[in-house]
């Protein structure tokens, strides 16, 4: 059976501030993110199935990105860890989503986060193939499987 690749395209906000860089990222700004995740697999060949000739229900996929990735980013103000509890960053503290992460939160490592989170979730024989992380209309990271190291 063939290999086919499906691609769900999803939007979320949240904002960010990149500690220690040299340019005006150093402070809070906000982006509309757009995040497509292209998996592979072989469609189902169980004619009796609901799901006969899919790789995956559009639907399903949208729920593990959804439960695994949208609904931890959508709306946070997104820092790096080492500004947790160091009044740095005073305008966090009455924010009920501010999510602190172990790494400078660019699109890049957050493609790295997201990749993680999606390939956990993935049902078996569903493969995470590619992600591209858009930040702005002109701005975008990709992630593929195939660059990865094994």
């Amino acid at each position: 059976m063939s290999t086919i690749r499906i691609t769900k395209e999803f939007r979320f906000e949240a904002a960010h501030a990149l500690k220690g860089y040299d340019g005006p990222c150093r402070n809070i700004h906000g982006h509309s993110y757009e995040l497509g995740v292209t998996i592979t697999g072989t469609p189902a060949i169980e004619t009796a199935s609901p799901k006969c000739g899919m790789v995956m229900d559009f639907g399903d996929l949208k729920h593990i990105i959804k439960s695994g990735v949208i609904d931890h980013f959508d709306h946070a103000l997104i820092l790096h860890s080492s500004l947790k509890n160091q009044g740095t960053i005073p305008v966090a503290e009455p924010f009920t989503n501010v999510l602190y992460v172990d790494y400078q939160p660019t699109s890049e490592n957050m493609l790295l986060d997201i990749a993680g989170r999606i390939a956990r979730l993935l049902p078996e024989g569903k493969k995470l193939h590619h992600l591209l992380l858009r930040e702005t209309s002109s701005s975008y990271a990709e992630w593929y499987a195939s660059d990865q190291a094994e």
